[in-house]
């Protein structure tokens, strides 16, 4: 599996992540042919090569329609939506500071006027006619509704929700209102669903690579809102951060660096935050950004490559997890697997417990937990919350996978689902899904042992290399 790793050293938006891709070889007529399939109107897209600081990579844009100027503050020029060569370049207006997802939610009737920098943002319902006309503009569930209704992949659809999902969440937190009831403005929707939906097609088109990033940094100032002065970090922003656990550090720059889009996106896909570890650069792409930076050029820079080992030219997946573990001696069996539930349920890789003898003789478990690095503190929390632990253990563990995939094979008791483990391109593992199989043997009223090893010999006639 390939790795796509984000260095969010000048931070992330939307488009900035679309031009990323773009920049690493994505097609833009098959993201443009992608985005056509929501059957959404009043826009159209804008890619071209630029420049930032010296740093070349793609400018990508959404130009929408029946308006002159939106909150991006850049004007819409109307071209043609193809992908431009550099001497067909003209410059826009659209970069990290602009791209605040534009959400309100019903029981607010004033404005938003959004001031980041360079970048007036003023949001009232009188700013665009046709906002007039929807009143809120589009609700979360409606933007829902429009994605699942769409023709696009059922990944892309699953993953462009739940990315619209961690915005809704962490506004309704702001405004005090379910995630259903959060709208996003309809200029701010077009935007949105565009870069969200875009960015999730794109990494289709990469083959849906693994995803790590660099610790995200935010710049410092403020942002004028409805609210009143906030200080840089937005507030979405930092509640979506902050409910996937990622650990935000703010830097110099006097500036918004990452948008409320670019953390969802960033807690959406991301594995895990910090140095690229063992990782062999095959493409490198920059999608650019507006900003004239003081300490650094406005740009996302997005690697793609694959895994090395220091061990050897294997080829199996290496990653990162975390291991959690805490020493229990007076917890009761029934807590112990409420507590392993909890921790399956928010996002743990593995759980058990290992009989232990601890001090003064008394019998009791080792708790043990694997998880990614964004997941720890989370779960360290459910630790301490609902074990009778006063302390937890954290460790950083390197692990070697085997490649894996799913195939599914035919038996005399119906189609079963065979998990394969390979390496150096040879299948050293097979293992049959054990829901399939159980369902089978009640269904047919068979031995559970009896589907599996009928699932494993149909592995070996199917000819699976």
């Amino acid at each position: 599996m390939k790795t796509l790793y984000l260095d969010t050293f000048s931070g992330i938006s939307g488009d900035m992540f679309i031009g990323a891709l773009l920049d690493l070889g994505v097609d833009f007529r098959q993201l443009e042919a992608g985005l056509a399939q929501l059957g959404l109107g009043g826009y159209h897209l804008h890619a071209q090569r630029a420049q930032k600081r010296g740093i070349e990579g793609v400018k990508f844009d959404v130009h929408l329609e029946h308006s002159h100027e939106h909150e991006h503050g850049h004007s819409h020029e109307h071209g043609h939506p193809h992908f431009e060569a550099p001497h067909q370049a003209h410059k826009q207006d659209h970069g990290p500071a602009h791209e605040h997802t534009h959400v309100h939610a019903h029981a607010h009737a004033h404005d938003h006027d959004h001031d980041h920098g360079s970048h007036a943002h003023s949001h009232s319902h009188d700013d665009h006619g046709h906002e007039q006309e929807r009143g809120h503009g589009r609700t979360f569930a409606e933007i829902r509704d429009l994605i699942h209704g769409s023709s696009l992949s059922s990944w892309v659809k699953e993953k462009a929700v739940a990315v619209f999902q961690r915005i809704a969440n962490a506004e309704g937190k702001i405004h005090g209102c379910p995630p259903e009831s959060v709208a996003f403005h309809e200029v701010g929707a077009v935007d949105s669903i565009v870069d969200i939906v875009g960015g999730c097609i794109g990494l289709e088109l990469l083959g849906r690579p693994r995803v790590l990033a660099a610790a995200p940094v935010e710049g410092t100032g403020w942002v004028n809102c409805a609210h009143g002065r906030f200080p840089i970090p937005a507030p979405a922003t930092l509640a979506i951060l902050g409910e996937r656990g990622v650990p935000l550090t703010q830097t110099e720059e006097p500036h918004e660096l990452i948008t409320p889009t670019g953390a969802a996106i960033l807690a959406e896909f991301a594995e895990g935050f910090g140095p690229m570890q063992c990782l062999v650069a095959e493409k490198i792409g920059y999608g650019i950004g507006t900003r004239e930076n003081k300490s650094r050029p406005n740009v996302l820079r997005a690697v793609l490559g694959a895994a090395s080992s220091a061990t050897g030219p294997q080829d199996w997946e290496t990653d990162r997890v975390v291991v959690l573990e805490t020493n229990l001696d007076d917890i009761t069996s029934e807590v112990l697997g409420y507590v392993m539930d909890q921790a399956f349920a928010k996002g743990a890789l593995d759980v058990f417990h290992t009989p232990i003898q601890m001090k003064k003789n008394r019998p009791g478990v080792l708790l043990s937990l694997l998880c990614a690095e964004a997941d720890a503190d989370r779960l360290t929390e459910l630790l301490l919350r609902e074990t009778s632990a006063f302390g937890v253990r954290r460790h950083t563990a390197e692990r070697r996978k085997l490649a894996r995939e799913n195939v599914e094979v035919n038996t005399a008791y119906g189609v079963v689902s065979v998990k394969l483990g390979r390496l150096g391109g040879r299948i050293v593992q097979a293992a049959p899904e054990y829901e399939t199989c159980k369902r089978l043997a009640e269904a047919k009223g068979v031995p559970l042992k009896d589907v599996y090893s009928a699932a494993l010999r149909a592995l070996g006639t199917a000819g699976v290399p």
